[in-house]
């Protein structure tokens, strides 16, 4: 499938950090681990896309502009990135939306990943390398299935009801990604797709990998009949047959912790006898909307598309999403977008006046800002230290008299060149 257009990245002078993340297995902050590399020498990177049923909210937005920073990060030690994402253009939400709006489910799909495309340019997010749909992938899934039941990790259900489900105990770390109790992956597990009440299965919380085909569904053919792909091998399929069945980072939402990720993840390891298919596993947190988490069902979710079509800048979305931590639970306001504004406008002004004071101006605050991000991807430090840097730069003694003009690009080898560049190649925001 089509990704979108690759925005501007300059090459920042000097030398990187090396990235360290949360990753939630281990509950810490760990070193990446950039040795563990494709075949073809790179950094994996698989984040878990969209299901094209509705527009780009500032939850999606949130999580595609974290992994965003990750890669600008990866680059700037000098790092080759081999970054997917799937599309689910195959899913059951999909088809509901697509009945309850009188339209074909493949319509909706498609007009729904084109305003992804334009909503992640607006954002300047870097697009994935492979960017793969459901399905173009259905060969790819019965692959891994085959894999599965040949390993004996998953089982038929019986012929009158053929579904496929792979056995959550063959894999003896299964729950190891998530740290979840059995209590809370019960329950989730019901809350999020899983079907634990089905009788026939082996256990209640085994996922399904092949759904035999139903009337009114779109079905493929394979071995086991024909039917469609599970949820959860999906991305195991796309992830690992493009980063091998080992890679560096799996991200997506809390949300996706569990059960999408646990199971995308002991569907890998069952089927390539691995111990680990990440070294780290990545998760953002939920984006509320004035104190109330968005939501469907609520009809409280904001629009990057609106908000780009009301006239805000996307350089300003950005800077509201980079306002508290990445891995928080946190809150969207207006407050919140006029804030991330008149910041905006700070920096850019600031980086004018600095057009006319040498690099060296700079230099210190480009070493600060990497450390920052390298550190968990601490925005809100980085944000802190930008804001310093401005606010010294237009009071300095240093600085011309005159604040100049906002449009005026400052000399290459400038203070304001310097700080334009830093901006727009690790935080993906155009001063």
């Amino acid at each position: 499938m089509r990704s979108w257009s690759t925005p501007d990245v300059p090459a920042l002078t000097g030398d990187g950090v090396p990235l360290t993340l949360h990753d939630t297995a281990a509950d810490r902050i760990l070193p990446v681990d950039t040795g563990l590399l494709t075949e073809a020498g790179e950094v994996g990177v698989y984040v878990c896309g969209i299901t094209p049923y509705d527009s780009t909210h500032l939850g999606h937005a949130a999580t595609y502009v974290t992994f965003d920073l990750v890669i600008r990060q990866l680059l700037d030690n000098g790092h080759g990135v081999h970054y997917v994402q799937n599309i689910t253009d195959v899913d059951d939400p999909l088809f509901e939306r697509a009945e309850r709006d009188g339209v074909d489910w493949r319509d909706l799909g498609s007009g729904q990943i084109d305003l992804f495309r334009s909503d992640m340019e607006a954002l300047s997010v870097l697009p994935p390398r492979d960017y793969i749909g459901a399905m173009e992938s259905v060969d790819e899934v019965i692959d891994m299935v085959d894999r599965l039941l040949s390993a004996g990790a998953a089982y038929r259900m019986d012929d009158e009801h053929p579904d496929i489900y792979v056995d959550y105990t063959f894999t003896e770390q299964f729950g190891y990604e998530s740290r979840y109790d059995e209590e809370t992956m019960n329950r989730f597990f019901a809350e999020r797709g899983g079907d634990p009440e089905r009788p026939g299965k082996r256990h209640p919380m085994d996922a399904l990998v092949w759904r035999a085909h139903r009337d009114g569904e779109p079905a493929w053919d394979s071995p086991f009949g024909p039917g469609r792909p599970g949820w959860h091998v999906e991305c195991s399929a796309i992830a690992t047959n493009r980063l091998g069945s080992s890679f560096a980072i799996q991200g997506g939402g809390s949300d996706l912790r569990f059960p999408h990720h646990e199971f995308s993840a002991a569907h890998a390891e069952a089927a390539h006898g691995v111990d680990r298919m990440a070294g780290h596993y990545v998760h953002t947190g939920m984006i509320g909307l004035d104190g109330t988490k968005m939501s469907k069902s609520l009809g409280n979710l904001v629009f990057v598309s609106r908000l780009t079509a009301d006239g805000h800048d996307p350089s300003a979305v950005r800077l509201g999403l980079y306002e508290e931590h990445y891995r928080h639970d946190r809150d969207w306001s207006t407050d919140v977008l006029e804030r991330a504004e008149q910041r905006l406008n700070r920096w850019r002004r600031a980086a004018v006046v600095a057009g006319e004071l040498p690099q060296s101006h700079a230099d210190g605050l480009v070493a600060d800002v990497r450390a920052a991000l390298a550190d968990d991807l601490d925005t809100p430090r980085a944000l802190s230290l930008i804001d310093a840097w401005s606010a010294s730069i237009t009071a300095s003694d240093a600085a011309p008299t005159r604040d100049g003009d906002a449009d005026t690009v400052p000399s290459d080898d400038s203070a304001g060149a310097t700080v334009r560049t830093l901006c727009a190649s690790l935080l993906g925001v155009a001063l």
